[in-house]
């Protein structure tokens, strides 16, 4: 198992649009993904679970991978966060 902490410095935050990349991304990988936020885990791959966590700028979450492509996981997602969830052209 893998896990590290991203802040989230999308304006937005992790809602809708983002939330929805997020999701995305994460349904790419075959390794079961939560996301950890306070006290609470939620399965990454479920848009409704994302956005139950109300994440805002400026908060962070640890994302936590097992399984055979996690490192691919959460390079992915790492990467995703770390450009502000920009669509590749």
């Amino acid at each position: 198992m893998l896990y590290k902490e991203l802040t989230i410095q999308y304006e937005k935050g992790l809602k809708s649009r983002a939330a929805a990349l997020f999701v995305n991304e994460a349904s790419r990988y075959a390794c079961q993904i939560l996301i950890e936020s306070g006290n609470k885990k939620v399965n990454a791959k479920s848009i409704m679970g994302l956005l139950s966590l109300e994440i805002k700028q400026g908060e962070s979450i640890f994302v936590l991978a097992n399984g055979k492509d996690e490192k691919q996981a959460i390079n992915g997602l790492s990467t995703l966060v770390a450009n502000n969830f920009a669509e590749e052209d």
